[in-house]
């Protein structure tokens, strides 16, 4: 009797991690982190005001080739600060893909916007460009180089593209899109440290690009992220918003707030943390690589299931490995997952839709029938990096 396919993926990723038991994604540490972390807690300073914080920033800036960084506490607080500094604010609407993590719609909350769903393409799981084109054209209006939306009579101010498991997505089909309907772009690229895109970093594209440093992601500062922007200005805004809007001191005691700002700020603890994770990014996502190459060796004469590849135009961290299960459904999926959740290796479905959860379920939304096929098909393998030797 031949295996199922919940059996035949459970051997096929024993076969390459040779675990009796393995989680989706935990951080790599050695004796580095110890060091870096125990100098930053002897200096005393282990809050915002630390040296590690700004050196951990220049790191950030000169491996992206990005001008400026702003490190700040998660990813979602760098992705807020950004669509603040583009003015979305109350009554805008804000595109986004409706296959991504919640944090990307909840920064849009934040500013008191409207989220607004778009579909992806199989491809790469990026925004649909071409899609997406042919929805504007019908469902947009454009007055005064403004972009609205003909059945809300919302001012669609800017789309945030996600660079979803590590994958780029159509960068210059999107900037041309956004250019012409006159939308601000703020790259989710809070899985992409270490991606490129016609050997140009993630993130470093739009107005604004953010990062995130969680304990899940390729490098880790505990709980942290950044901005990314080529815009000096803007940058020290982001800076200033991040840190309660502290204005220059009066003198050594007082503090001036100047406008609601948000207490943001990387503290020093996490950013040493970031710094010994710096030193390994290369060998981290060579890696990554590596370990992508063996899952697809194993899986490559499995005609039922497909390996998600890098697109041509890019080169991936490999932050996920993602297996799509072909002719999938529901049912499958669940079967697939229980089987091997019982077998102590913890798979992991892609995020529900945005646009089903409670709180985003009368958000304005295109046709997302990719989206939704997708959502039945997708399944994140084991993916630290130190599986591999």
């Amino acid at each position: 009797m031949k295996d199922n396919i919940s059996n035949i993926i459970f051997k096929k990723i024993k076969n390459v991690t040779h675990s009796k038991e393995l989680f989706l994604h935990e951080p790599s540490f050695s004796n580095d982190e110890i060091t870096q972390v125990k100098k930053c807690i002897k200096s005393g300073i282990v809050s915002t005001a630390g040296k590690e914080v700004i050196l951990f920033e220049k790191k950030l800036a000169k491996y992206t080739n990005s001008k400026f960084a702003i490190a700040v506490i998660n990813g979602t607080s760098a992705l807020h600060i950004s669509l603040l500094l583009c003015d979305v604010k109350e009554g805008d609407e804000v595109l986004l893909p409706a296959l991504t993590f919640v944090a990307t719609a909840n920064a849009i909350k934040y500013c008191n916007a409207m989220p607004h769903f778009v579909d992806v393409r199989s491809y790469d799981l990026g925004i649909d460009v071409k899609k997406l084109e042919k929805y504007l054209m019908k469902n947009t209006i454009q007055k005064n180089k403004k972009c609205f939306n003909k059945k809300t009579k919302r001012y669609i101010k800017a789309i945030v593209p996600v660079y979803v498991f590590g994958h780029s997505y159509d960068v210059d089909g999107l900037s041309k899109l956004a250019k012409r309907f006159n939308l601000k772009i703020v790259e989710d690229a809070t899985e992409a440290l270490g991606t490129k895109y016609k050997n140009k970093h993630a993130g470093t594209f739009g107005t604004f690009g953010v990062l995130s440093f969680n304990g899940n992601k390729i490098i880790t500062t505990g709980g942290g992220g950044a901005i990314l922007t080529n815009n000096r200005k803007l940058a020290l805004k982001a800076l200033h918003l991040a840190t309660t809007a502290k204005a220059k001191k009066i003198n050594n005691w007082e503090y001036v707030h100047d406008k609601i700002g948000f207490n943001y700020r990387l503290p020093s603890l996490n950013a040493a943390l970031g710094l010994a994770q710096m030193k390994k990014i290369k060998n981290l996502i060579k890696k990554k690589r590596k370990l992508f190459e063996l899952y697809r060796s194993q899986f490559k004469n499995i005609t039922t299931v497909e390996i998600m590849k890098e697109p041509k135009y890019s080169k991936s961290n490999y932050w996920l490995q993602t297996l799509i299960i072909k002719n999938s459904s529901k049912e499958i999926l669940e079967k697939i997952l229980k089987f091997n959740h019982k077998k102590k290796y913890r798979l992991r479905p892609v995020w529900r839709l945005l646009n089903l959860l409670k709180p985003y379920k009368n958000c304005p939304k295109m046709d997302l029938n990719n989206s939704s096929k997708l959502s039945k098909k997708i399944i994140n393998l084991p993916s630290s990096s130190f599986l591999i030797k």
